[in-house]
């Protein structure tokens, strides 16, 4: 089975970057989309950014132009790169990944921007 491990959320003050994590292991040969999605309290879950094998990115218009994904093939792992973090940023994130026909979701990393 695959199992995703996040890391790299923490409480920051606005303005900070944040550089989040997520390393699939397990029976894995591709991974399809490489993705990151968001959860505030009381609020719907949202896509934040994906990214295909092909590198096609795709970004909510409320993150575009300050975060970033990437993806390492060779450790089967995908980055959330946040800068000029806003309160409005505060959220569990959650890593997904797709691999042939199957949905895998990390248990999320908590993202709070406050003063």
């Amino acid at each position: 089975q695959v199992q995703l491990v996040e890391s790299g959320g923490g409480l920051v003050q606005p303005g900070v970057s944040l550089r989040l994590s997520c390393a699939a292991s397990g029976s894995i040969f591709r991974i399809n989309v490489m993705g990151w999605y968001r959860q505030a309290p009381g609020k719907q879950r949202e896509l934040v950014a994906t990214m295909s094998t092909s590198g096609n990115t795709n970004y909510a218009d409320s993150v575009k132009g300050r975060f970033t994904i990437s993806r390492d093939n060779a450790k089967n792992t995908v980055y959330l790169q946040m800068s000029s973090l806003k309160p409005e940023d505060t959220a569990d994130y959650l890593c997904n990944m797709r691999i042939f026909a199957d949905d895998y979701w990390g248990q999320g990393t908590q993202v709070s921007v406050s003063t």
